[in-house]
Formats: structure tokens, C-alpha cells, sequence
């Protein structure tokens, strides 16, 4: 269940949709300990997953924020 891989070749969406199911079970299910520190454990790179791929897109928009006023200068 803790597959690094796998989570590797989510989407964001995807993620984030697992990441509110585990949530969901871990709140509301009655689980044994074992159960639930796995799910915490996916829940945990699940995150970190959703935090690295929202850093990757805030650096593209920077890049294209700066290509863009590069452009825009260049045109006089």
C-alpha cells in the first residue's frame, strides 16, 4: 500500500482525491492500529506528493511570468 512508485505517477487530482478518501476512513472508520498508521503513512507521501507537484507548477508560472515580461520588453 505505501508503493512510492505509484504515487509518483499520480496526478494531482488523483492525489488529492486519495489523500481525502484516507482522511474520510481515518476519521470516520473504527480501524486497527496497524491500518491506520499505513494509511497515515500513504496519507503522509500523498502530501508531500500534492506539495512537490503544487511547488512544480508555481515555478512554471514564475518562469512564464518572467518569459513573459521578457517578451513584452523586447518589443519596443
Amino acid at each position: 500500500m505505501t508503493d512510492q512508485n505509484s504515487i509518483d505517477n499520480l496526478t494531482y487530482e488523483q492525489a488529492f482525491a486519495e489523500l481525502e478518501n484516507i482522511l474520510s476512513r481515518l476519521e470516520g472508520e473504527t480501524l486497527s492500529l496497524e491500518d491506520s498508521l499505513l494509511l497515515y503513512e500513504r496519507g503522509q507521501m500523498l502530501g508531500r506528493h500534492c506539495a512537490e507537484l503544487l511547488e512544480q507548477a508555481q515555478i512554471r508560472m514564475q518562469q512564464l511570468q518572467i518569459s513573459g515580461s521578457t517578451d513584452e520588453s523586447g518589443t519596443d
